[in-house]
């Protein structure tokens, strides 16, 4: 039977159980800076066919934490470029690699990558869930207010890729989360319709004002993310009313904090005076994605 664990979404950990256990230990390893050799002997490639800082920088150096080392792929710097098939690559891969950490468009390439390959195959952006930076805005959450269950989030602008991984978190934990959306920028509303029924506490609304009453975090992203930049001028008109500025802030709880998954476009999704105030805590984030990785890392790769 194969044993092998994949990262492809957030319910993948399996139930709050499971999911708290990985939040913990990624706040111990960041309290402890962790290393480890658990990967030693052990080579990763990172496919990447989208443009990346955070998210390279902080999985080269946590799979060097735990004593591996990276190959970093462009579809340029392989046959990928010349449209050989994904699934051959995958079984090539798999013969000299020991994992797959993977930031491409579709999420139907993580599966065939699954289907075809033989090691680990983690998600570290699709369009349709961005999984390991979700769990690092968790732990960033959790290390404050550890009573998860306590806490109001908002979502503020698209219903995009960042927008269904807070969906599939708010599935595993206990937090209640309110998304403010503009019409015709829904995110997975399949997604919405199934945490919904499986309990987890979230709404829907067209008000960002409604979302933000209250909350204890207020998160946002860019109004076009990558691969959508053509659609800037007609998203800037969709999204009026959608920033997140200091009279936004105002109507959240005493002391919220502000939260982006970064690049910003200050004044645009957000203020340039929120995104540099005290509320903002968009640094603990993302450096917060290492250690995050360094559990996804461990849970994958331990036995």
């Amino acid at each position: 039977m194969n044993q092998t664990k994949h990262f492809l979404r957030i319910r993948d950990l399996g139930g709050r159980e499971q999911a708290m256990n990985l939040l913990r230990r990624a706040k111990e390893m960041k309290e402890n800076n962790t290393r480890s050799d658990l990967l030693a002997g052990k080579t990763l490639v990172m496919l990447f066919e989208k443009a990346s800082t955070r998210t390279r920088l902080s999985f080269e150096v946590a799979v060097r934490h735990l004593g591996g080392s990276v190959i970093f792929m462009t579809p340029a710097e392989s046959q990928l470029g010349r449209s050989e098939p994904l699934p051959d690559t995958a079984r090539v891969i798999s013969r000299y690699n020991d994992g797959i950490i993977v930031r491409t468009f579709g999420q139907e390439k993580l599966e065939e990558l699954v289907r075809y390959g033989s090691v680990p195959v983690i998600n570290a952006l699709t369009d349709q869930g961005h999984p390991c930076q979700v769990m690092a805005d968790v732990l960033t959450m959790y290390e404050r207010t550890p009573d998860l269950a306590a806490l109001r989030v908002a979502w503020i602008g698209d219903g995009n890729n960042m927008a269904n991984s807070w969906i599939e978190a708010a599935m595993l934990f206990p937090f209640e989360l309110t998304l403010a959306v503009p019409q015709g920028y829904d995110p997975d509303l399949n997604l919405f319709i199934e945490a919904r029924d499986a309990g987890a506490k979230i709404r829907l609304t067209r008000n960002p004002a409604e979302a933000v009453a209250g909350a204890n975090y207020i998160n946002t992203d860019v109004w076009a993310s990558m691969g959508q930049e053509a659609e800037q001028k007609k998203r800037e008109q969709a999204f009026q009313g959608y920033i997140v500025d200091a009279s936004t802030m105002c109507l959240a709880a005493p002391n919220a904090k502000f939260m982006h998954c970064l690049p910003v476009h200050r004044g645009e999704e957000v203020s340039a005076e929120v995104f540099e105030s005290e509320a903002s805590i968009v640094f603990d984030q993302a450096e917060n994605r290492l250690h995050m990785q360094k559990a996804i890392l461990e849970w994958a790769f331990s036995r």
